[in-house]
């Protein structure tokens, strides 16, 4: 693999095992980064790995539940015993748990686990990271965020929505707080794409979206989040911070 503009730089990757995650992982590894691909189901992952092996690339698989601070701890260690120190880190996993519904008749646990999900997994995963991001020359966190949380569209989602909403405030606050140190946080939007989780499991092709909530929106494949990925992650040492990137094609 030739070498290429993440060089040297070690990157972790929670959610790898599939979809937009999977779709970073890859395209860091081929841009030269040592990347460590984290999730948990651990045949996803070794089959991610096995991707970037085949290509050349350098990478292991940790399995990781986002939600325990345990095997959150154990990545942070894998990650510096294998390689050292940690430069690059993309929060990707995340979702909805169970039928969403109106906020009347929402199953409660459902609710709160979507919140905790996409809120708390962000904020145990960043501040276990900040020590070894921290003797990174320029350390990135790259937060995955959703245009719901900006925008909220009708459809009885709001507790991704409102997940969302509060990961782009935590994004925000870490950023401040972190600048001082040279740590970059930003959140990248990559608006609807073709994931198991999005399409339910039905083929879908790239396309733009001609009627519905999503009108107007470009559905597109995980490998087409990579470019903004990358260059979140090509940044130096006094790159943006703080902001919102999206690749969506309709005002948020």
């Amino acid at each position: 693999m030739p070498e290429g503009s993440l060089q040297g730089k070690v990157a972790v990757v929670t959610g790898a095992g599939r979809g937009i995650g999977q779709g970073i992982a890859l395209g860091y590894a081929r841009a030269g980064a040592k990347v460590v691909c984290a999730a948990r189901t651990q045949e996803e992952i070794d089959q991610t790995v096995r991707d970037i092996l085949s290509e050349g690339g350098e990478a292991i698989a940790i399995n990781c539940d986002v939600l325990n601070q345990g095997d959150i701890d154990g990545l942070m260690r894998a990650t510096e015993e294998k390689y050292g120190g940690l430069d690059i880190f993309v929060l990707n996993a995340g979702g909805s748990i169970g039928k969403q519904d109106t906020i009347e008749s929402v199953d409660v646990k459902n609710w709160t686990d979507t919140i905790e999900l996409n809120l708390y997994s962000s904020f145990y995963c960043a501040r276990a990271a900040i020590p070894l991001l921290k003797e990174s020359e320029a350390g990135k966190i790259i937060t995955l965020g959703s245009g719901l949380g900006h925008r909220f569209n009708k459809g009885g989602n709001s507790a991704y929505s409102v997940g969302k909403a509060a990961l782009w405030m935590f994004t925000k606050c870490l950023a401040t707080e972190l600048v001082e140190y040279d740590i970059a946080v930003n959140e990248l939007i990559p608006g609807p794409v073709i994931t198991r989780g999005f399409t339910k499991g039905d083929e879908v092709e790239p396309h733009i979206v001609t009627e519905g909530k999503f009108e107007g929106e470009w559905v597109k494949e995980p490998k087409d989040v990579v470019p903004m990925a990358l260059w979140l992650a090509e940044q130096g040492k006094y790159g943006p911070t703080g902001q919102s990137f999206a690749i969506n094609r309709r005002v948020l």
